[in-house]
């Protein structure tokens, strides 16, 4: 079992890397890398408790990212979901202020030189 009491599930590297470098909270991110079939849903359910912990939902505003939030959504329906305007479409070329106000909006705390 992991320590960190909250686990973001993100799609890419790119995003998990872009959150990393905002968020100062000892969290756990989780790539799916865009697909989520059962049997790794269910390695990623065992190996960070999700449905024992707080989960974020952080993924795309297109088509993959709607499909896995929707998956995630009837998986995990505890988690909360964080949303990336459609004008960006994509976590990973969301400006860095609008990521740290959006996960500070759900109690993660950020380096407040991204809050600018």
């Amino acid at each position: 079992m992991m320590a960190h009491e909250i686990v973001i599930i993100v799609e890419g590297l790119t995003d998990k890397r872009q959150i990393e470098k905002i968020i100062t909270d000892d969290v756990a991110i989780v790539c799916t890398n865009g697909t989520l079939g059962v049997e790794k849903f269910d390695d990623l359910l065992e190996t960070y408790d999700l449905d024992n912990k707080n989960v974020l939902i952080f993924v795309d505003e297109d088509y993959s990212g709607i499909k896995l939030r929707k998956q995630l959504r009837h998986e995990l329906p505890h988690a909360e979901h964080i949303y990336v305007s459609s004008e960006y479409r994509e976590v990973a070329t969301t400006p860095e202020h609008v990521l740290a106000t959006a996960l500070l909006s759900k109690r993660i705390a950020v380096n407040p030189i991204f809050l600018i």
